[in-house]
């Protein structure tokens, strides 16, 4: 991949709660090739809770997210999967019809939606650019046995993304952990929900959800888990001792980032990854 420029939507997740995930994407990014342009006065998306409550407010909110990405005449980048939903679905009902309502309010401040500008995520920037990655390895993580974990949000609804990607037999994910050396055990809830999104409203149903997550990984040998999803991770490694402690499993396995993955394939250590600042410890894995 020859150096290219993206327009960075970091989130709200990755400027607070899951900022070892920021540091290890930035820590990566430019032995890849890609630079990035965190865009100025972004805001946050509104997960999946504000669209409930004013979709219009929430379709203005990410149409002007998109029309300052369209600004600096770069291509939309985020790492965080419900950010990446959640901004495609709104660039879809805008150019589906919504786009010169939603301009009435962006003009208000002066910005204009446009429609011509590209949403990716990391992981399928990676996916797309597998030559270069192989090439950037200088490590290859032949010792490490890991568990890909999808999240719901990378990959369905897949009409949300156009059909980019199968939702029930995906294959980007394999792709990319396999350029980096590592080996993937199978994993039956590959495809499963983490539950974060309904940690609050239905605890006991997220508990048994995530623990047996974290107890599949442990049963076909993973060293740790691997997601695309900064919540996914969130999910899993934050909250592991309370729902491991609910369920009554002493299982504790480390849950990392794509880009700590990355990072450790391109030699990178776990400062610079941000491994140390993860809860379930991750630093034996390096």
């Amino acid at each position: 991949m020859q150096q290219k420029d993206f327009a960075f939507f970091p989130g709200c997740v990755l400027s607070q709660a899951a900022k070892e995930s920021k540091m290890s994407l930035e820590a990566i990014a430019p032995i890849l090739g890609i630079t990035l342009h965190e865009i100025k006065g972004w805001s946050c998306c509104g997960a999946s809770q504000a669209q409930d409550v004013d979709p219009i407010a929430a379709l203005v909110a990410n149409a002007r997210n998109i029309a300052l990405a369209e600004n600096m005449n770069m291509p939309m980048l985020t790492t965080c999967s419900t950010c990446m939903l959640t901004l495609t679905r709104a660039k879809a009902a805008l150019d589906k019809g919504a786009k010169d309502r939603i301009n009435e309010y962006l003009a208000k401040g002066n910005m204009k939606y446009q429609g011509n500008n590209e949403i990716t995520s990391l992981l399928w920037i990676l996916y797309e650019n597998l030559d270069t990655l192989k090439s950037k390895v200088v490590k290859p993580l032949s010792n490490l046995k890991v568990a890909l974990f999808y999240g719901c949000h990378s990959i369905r609804p897949e009409k949300s993304y156009n059909a980019k990607e199968s939702s029930t037999n995906p294959k980007s994910f394999e792709a990319v952990v396999s350029a980096l050396g590592a080996t993937i055990v199978p994993f039956a809830k590959r495809l499963d929900c983490c539950g974060f999104h309904a940690s609050y409203p239905a605890v006991k149903s997220v508990q048994k959800m995530s623990s047996q997550i974290v107890g599949s990984a442990d049963k076909n040998g993973a060293d740790c888990v691997v997601t695309p999803c900064p919540l996914c991770q969130m999910q899993l490694d934050i909250y592991q001792e309370r729902y491991q402690d609910a369920m009554g499993s002493e299982i504790r396995k480390p849950i990392i980032h794509l880009s700590q993955l990355v990072g450790l394939a391109l030699g990178l250590s776990n400062e610079q990854l941000g491994l140390d600042l993860n809860i379930i410890d991750a630093t034996k894995l390096a």
